[in-house]
């Protein structure tokens, strides 16, 4: 949680960080996946991008998101 508050006021963002210590949202989102890197499988967070409009609901779910270019994609979405 506090490297989520460093972050926040870091780039002065207006809205809550998400805190999903027991993994739980990840899991339900589909972010909690295996990954591969430089040959070592793990379990982790796929970087991932999800749009939620005014009424909750989900409107895109983007999966193996660069992170130039999710905002773009986000925005798209909108």
């Amino acid at each position: 949680m506090e490297s989520h508050r460093k972050f926040k006021e870091k780039y002065d963002l207006p809205f809550t960080l998400l805190v999903d210590a027991d993994r739980s949202i990840s899991e339900m989102y589909g972010t909690w996946q295996e990954k591969t890197n430089y040959g070592k499988t793990s379990m982790g967070i796929v970087r991932s991008h999800f749009v939620i409009d005014e009424n909750g609901v989900l409107v895109d779910a983007s999966y193996n998101v660069k992170a130039d270019a999710s905002p773009e994609a986000a925005l798209a979405a909108l």
